[in-house]
């Protein structure tokens, strides 16, 4: 059975065969079909794809053999089960039909889902655990040996935010089981990657006043708000402002996960 994965460079196996196609065009057209599995993918859409605004004369005929060097690529003990075509012509283009198990961005998903619903559920341990194992799929940013145009980049962004909502679940989970001093190193390197995602910066703050590094904290928040003011002219958000002073009046934020979510009057 065949597998793709998208969670990094874009790779197919044939059980343990790896049949990547190597011309640089037809992977981009397999891409764009994994990306919209079980959708039809119309022509416009493929020629789009490769050639932009500014496609040759001759771009349906060339698309057309960049389909069958696909076909030809992956060959037929790729046929699904119940032997049928697994890449179907479908007017106005072209359908590729998976099973959620062959696509590893589908799994990542689900365990995505899991690990969520077993955080709201107070089911710390568990999620963690799921949340590390979705997070684990990823192997560098998605179709990294792919040229990407404007229609593969706009699904590749979208997997991207979902791998950074994961993170956040992940960390939120690790938090909740005291982990603080396991999270400072991971927050201040993603707040070196990341320095204006502010949910990054309220999160080190409070893992750093929670292993007792109060001046530490407290420096962290002013370094944030150097940053924004520099790059933006803009404050920390209300949520974080409200998070500096419980750490300078209690010496301890009230919970283990900043929470950005705070009304503007309780930061006033």
């Amino acid at each position: 059975m065949l597998r793709f994965k998208v969670l990094g460079p874009l790779e197919v196996f044939d059980d343990d065969r790896i049949c990547t196609p190597t011309p640089p065009k037809v992977r981009r057209v397999l891409a764009l079909l994994l990306l919209r599995a079980n959708q039809v993918v119309p022509m416009d859409a493929i020629i789009e794809e490769l050639w932009s605004e500014e496609p040759p004369l001759s771009a349906v005929g060339t698309a057309q053999t960049y389909i069958y060097q696909l076909r030809k690529a992956l060959d037929r003990s790729a046929t699904p089960a119940d032997g049928s075509e697994w890449l179907l012509t479908k007017p106005p283009g072209y359908l590729m039909r998976v099973t959620p198990d062959q696509i590893d961005s589908y799994e990542f998903e689900q365990l995505s889902r899991q690990g969520r619903e077993m955080l709201d559920a107070g089911r710390f341990d568990q999620a963690s655990r799921v949340l590390h194992r979705a997070l684990a799929m990823w192997e560098g940013p998605s179709l990294a040996n792919v040229r990407a145009g404007d229609l593969i980049q706009a699904h590749a962004i979208h997997l991207e935010e979902q791998r950074m909502r994961t993170l956040e679940l992940r960390i939120q989970a690790d938090a909740e089981l005291g982990r603080h001093p396991e999270l400072v190193g991971e927050m201040r390197s993603l707040v070196s990657s990341h320095p204006l995602n502010e949910w990054f910066h309220g999160q080190l703050i409070v893992s750093l006043n929670r292993c007792g590094r109060r001046g530490e904290a407290l420096q962290a928040y002013q370094n944030l708000r150097m940053v924004l003011n520099e790059q933006l002219g803009l404050d920390p958000q209300p949520a974080l402002q409200l998070l500096q002073r419980e750490v300078l009046t209690n010496g301890a934020p009230r919970t283990s996960v900043f929470n950005p979510y705070l009304p503007l009057a309780a930061a006033a």
